[in-house]
């Protein structure tokens, strides 16, 4: 991971002093600043008063568990955060993603395995839609039925790429989305797959493609950060599984946008 010109901010979650240590020296190597904690409480103070660009957040802390520090974070922060764990089995490491996560590490890591995550998330755009919905609510019309890439004119969007599709309307550039008027608090990552379904909303994404696309190389064989993500996107979609308004699952393959035609 190659150091950029702007110095980030990483905080350290973690009560273990052996594996804070690994943790701190491996992002100090790749140009961040640390700041450390040993709870979680620690770790909320220190969100709030160094806003953070990246937070490494252990899932077994001292006081509060991981989980709800992280629910707690996304609340104030749009940093790139990545749970820690020693846990092993699946569901522990899905219920961390569900609280807004960006990635986990399973104890033990190497050194180089942080370093290829890291800079995998960094690759992607820094500004969410978690801040943009913090800003304001959309203004001006209503979308139009259909995926395409218009200006919104009279808008806060003018200028800006934009795609629709159906009650849908995302500023690209903007990085927010709206769903019928109405503004979506997404993820990082939960805007980047969306973004993807409706770019390529003719074709059906594999996995393995959205994998590439959205996390970059090297992640082939994690389908459940994929399935995971879709799950939550659908949820704030307002979803109804026995008859998806925009993401339809094609058996055994993927995913893609629902034809605008099916749904009327």
């Amino acid at each position: 991971m190659s150091v950029t010109p702007q110095q980030r901010t990483a905080l350290i979650v973690e009560d273990d002093p052996d594996i804070r240590e690994l943790l701190c020296t491996t992002l100090r190597m790749n140009g961040f600043t640390i700041v450390e904690a040993s709870s979680g409480h620690e770790g909320l103070l220190a969100v709030r008063e160094h806003q953070p660009d990246l937070i490494t957040l252990d899932l077994n802390l001292p006081d509060l568990d991981g989980v709800e520090v992280c629910r707690q974070c996304r609340a104030v922060s749009d940093a790139y955060i990545v749970m820690v764990t020693a846990r092993q089995d699946e569901i522990d490491r899905l219920v961390g993603l569900e609280t807004g996560a960006d990635d986990f590490l399973g104890k033990p890591f190497s050194p180089r395995e942080l370093s290829a995550r890291v800079s995998a998330m960094f690759r992607r755009p820094r500004t969410g839609a978690a801040m943009a919905a913090a800003s304001g609510t959309m203004t001006g019309g209503q979308p139009t039925a259909g995926t395409t890439a218009v200006p919104e004119v009279g808008s806060r969007f003018a200028g800006n790429e934009m795609l629709r599709h159906d009650g849908l309307l995302m500023d690209v550039e903007g990085r927010v989305v709206t769903l019928d008027g109405r503004e979506l608090a997404l993820t990082r990552i939960e805007f980047d797959l969306l973004e993807t379904l409706m770019t390529g909303s003719q074709r059906v994404w594999t996995r393995e493609a959205l994998l590439s696309r959205v996390w970059g190389d090297g992640w082939s064989q994690d389908h459940h950060l994929v399935e995971v993500h879709i799950r939550n996107l659908r949820k704030k979609l307002g979803e109804d599984r026995t008859a998806p308004r925009f993401i339809r699952t094609v058996r055994g393959v993927g995913y893609r946008m629902m034809p605008v035609d099916a749904q009327r």
